[in-house]
This record gives C-alpha cells, structure tokens and sequence, in this order.
C-alpha cells in the first residue's frame, strides 16, 4: 500500500486539536477555575428528552376529539419547542488529479418544502423521534416556535408544517407564523370581528343595492386527514389544514346576470385587497354566492 503525503492542516483547525484536551482553551484561556451558568445549565435544552411538548399534545387531542380548536394548538406553541432539520448541502466541487470527483465545500442548511398550491413551506418537528422518522440523515436542532417561525419569515416560507409525514401532521398558516414569530396572540380569520367588519365595510363602499348580505365562516381548506392508525383511511379534522381557511359567503338578490356578478365581486375583492387588516390576516379565501330563500 502506497503511504499518502501528510496533509498540512489550516491554522484554525490545528489550533483548536491542539487545545482540545489540554489545560486551556485555544484563546489561550485555561479551563480550571470557570463554572456553569446559574443553575448549572449548559442552554435552554439541556435537559430535553426529546419529545413532543404536553401543551402541544394536549391541544392536538383536542382537537382531534372534536372539543378543541386551530386556534389552540397554534396557542399552545407559544412556549414550546421545536425541532428544525438541517442537511448538508453541496457549496462546491473538485475534480482531482485522477478525475474523481470529490466535495470541496459544503454548508448546512434549512430544508424547506413546497406546497402543493406551490408555496413554500418550513417543516418543523415536535420530537425529535419525528424528524428522525422522516429524514434520518437530518441534524435535529432544537429551537423555540417563536424562533422557527422567524425563521420561516426569513426563509420566505408562508407555512410552517408540524411534524410532516405523520400521522397527525398541522399545518400553521401565514398570520399564525407572524404572530408566532412576533409572540402574539392569534386567532383564525373566520373568528375575527375585525375580519367581519371589513366584510361590512366592504358591502357598504361597493354601494350596490344587490348585495343583501354577507358573512364569515370556517372555509373547507382548515380541514385536515389524519390517519387513526386503525386500518382505516383516516379521518377529517377541524383544524391543520392548507386550503382557504376563510369562507366568505355573500347573498345577491335574484335575477343577476354574469356581468352584474362580475362586477360586485370585482369591487368587493378590490376592497379586500386594499384593506390592510384583510390582508394580514386572511391567509386564503374562497367566495360562495347565496339567494335568499323564500320568504315564509
């Protein structure tokens, strides 16, 4: 076997393997003498197991069981922490001088995903039994939500994604992962005042005597498939979904033609659009139109 030439270390590394072990740091600084933090923790999670927060588990039971809401679980984060995978990822390459191919430099980065509507989307993890299940290879690091969902802002991530390809994977949309990220409270469009009184706003500035009402509600987009593990296909739940989650539904009187409708639509979503408090806190919509039933 022939004896490879020895390799001359960067300056950096060498230093740090030669302080690794010895009496001081490579800043030169000795070790003897320094003590924990207060309380003798390392960091915040220094004494995690790894599982999924109680809060979190708790609210998602909830929910399941018919007797919690969306906005629950996106509550139950505030506190929580969460596991972000990161994967190595080729920066450059070189070719040696017997023509293989060899990794120069590679970095470490977030994984994100993309959602079927096309969005981008950050895959989180409430345990790291999760992530491990989903990409082995994966580097779990801990973070609070609040933190993952800056993360998802910087990384232009409209959606975060909890614990995907689970059996109970929740979906967090755009106005929870801002006020995650600025430690708000939320609460779903569909159950917003504030929400409802632009859609009052928004009928009387289109001034249009056809339009006889409208109102919010619950779209079919928050719903959610979760697998029972009981064999069967799974089972649709309230909450976690990626669809519209605002249903708007307006009533016009009788008799209109596709003109007229196009043309109040128009207005009211030209309002909507340009409506501040709207825009930050619908994520998506649908529009259902209604004819007023007959008159008892």
């Amino acid at each position: 076997m022939t004896e490879l030439p020895h390799k001359q270390l960067p300056g950096h590394i060498a230093a740090a393997l030669a302080g690794a072990g010895g009496p001081a740091d490579s800043a030169g600084q000795p070790w003897s003498g320094r003590e924990l933090p207060e309380g003798g923790r390392y960091h915040n999670f220094d004494a995690d197991d790894g599982a999924a927060d109680s809060r979190y588990t708790e609210a998602l039971a909830g929910l399941l069981a018919g007797d919690g809401s969306e906005a629950e679980v996106v509550a139950s984060l505030a506190q929580a922490r969460l596991f972000v995978p990161i994967v190595a990822q080729l920066a450059e390459q070189t070719v040696g001088e017997n023509g293989l191919v060899s990794d120069k430099e590679s970095d470490m980065a977030l994984v994100t995903l993309r959602a079927p509507d096309g969005r981008r989307a950050l895959p989180a993890f409430t345990s790291a039994g999760a992530l491990a299940a989903w990409h082995p290879k994966a580097r779990p690091v801990a973070v609070y939500a609040a933190r993952t969902a800056l993360s998802a802002v910087a990384e232009e991530a409209q959606l975060l994604v909890l614990d995907p390809g689970s059996d109970r994977p929740f979906v967090v949309r755009r106005p929870a992962v801002w006020a995650l990220a600025q430690q708000q409270d939320w609460q779903p469009s569909y159950a917003d005042p504030a929400v409802a009184q632009v859609l009052e706003e928004s009928v009387a500035a289109a001034g249009n005597p056809a339009i006889l009402g409208i109102s919010a509600s619950a779209g079919k987009g928050i719903e959610s498939l979760w697998d029972t593990r009981t064999g069967q296909s799974g089972r649709l739940v309230s909450g976690g979904g990626a669809g519209p989650e605002l249903a708007v539904s307006i009533t016009l009187q009788p008799g209109l033609d596709q003109a007229a409708v196009e043309t109040i639509l128009n207005a009211l979503q030209s309002f909507w659009a340009g409506n501040e408090v709207f825009a930050q806190a619908v994520d998506s919509a649908q529009v259902r139109l209604l004819h007023p039933g007959p008159t008892p």
